[in-house]
């Protein structure tokens, strides 16, 4: 395989990323819709479409500021390219929580409403993945080197990380996992903020297998959104920890 992975169309070469990107994006819409027929929702439709306005706009504001704070040099050169080239799901689902949160403030919607969203969002993530995966080293998204045997050549010539198979690998296993507790009675919301707390932990650790820039304390931007989700879900975590979380009556909150 050589990296970036390409396909012809019409005589024309194409990388993968863009259509794997969009293809995510589309699935993920399809499959909540899928998954929203016949449930319950506690939510409105007009809430839920004012719901989904906030986590775009959010993600949309967070995963380009945590990209370009990804490397600190970039603020100094912002531009427009840059700044429409620069984007991380860390970033973006960091801003899409806060922006859910505005909104829900606004409208006077006081139910929590992620717990919908994780097996589309798993499912996005793991075909959005494959794209970054196959442009190599074209996008800021590779291993550093390393001598282990499933080492891979991402089109530098040097045997790295292949950081994005992880998180492929970690995501479809998340994905596993909600499959098989959909029927465990859990708090409203929590499935959510496991999938978070579970999701930036693995961030957390995976970013030390790559070439990140330091933005403070030798941390990374994307080391610092995990820290700022750990910090607003302490309670949670706290619950998670403790091993109460699956041993409690399900009830909103």
């Amino acid at each position: 395989m050589t990296f970036p992975v390409q396909f012809e169309f019409a005589g024309q070469l194409y990388h993968w990323h863009f259509l794997l990107e969009t293809l995510a994006f589309l699935i993920g819409v399809r499959l909540y819709y899928f998954m929203r027929k016949g449930v319950d929702d506690p939510i409105s439709s007009q809430n839920r479409l004012w719901i989904m306005l906030g986590a775009m706009l959010g993600a949309l504001i967070g995963s380009r500021l945590f990209a370009i704070l990804e490397d600190p040099a970039n603020v100094s050169q912002l531009n427009f390219q840059v700044l429409y080239a620069s984007k991380t799901i860390a970033g973006g689902l960091l801003g899409g929580l806060f922006g859910v949160e505005l909104i829900k403030k606004i409208i006077g919607v006081h139910v929590a409403s992620g717990d919908i969203y994780v097996i589309p969002i798993l499912v996005a993530l793991i075909i959005g993945r494959w794209g970054c995966f196959f442009m190599g080293v074209a996008e800021p998204t590779y291993g550093t080197p390393t001598n282990l045997l499933w080492g891979m050549d991402l089109g530098d010539g040097l045997q790295r990380h292949p950081v994005m198979l992880y998180e492929i690998l970690f995501a479809s296993c998340l994905l596993l996992f909600f499959i098989l507790i959909r029927k465990k009675k859990l708090r409203n919301g929590e499935r959510f903020k496991l999938f978070m707390v579970l999701y930036f932990l693995f961030r957390f650790l995976i970013e030390f297998l790559k070439p990140y820039q330091s933005l403070f304390l030798n941390l990374s931007s994307i080391h610092w959104s995990a820290i700022i989700i750990f910090i607003y879900y302490y309670k949670f975590l706290w619950r998670l920890l403790s091993g109460k979380l699956f041993r409690q009556t399900a009830y909103e909150d």
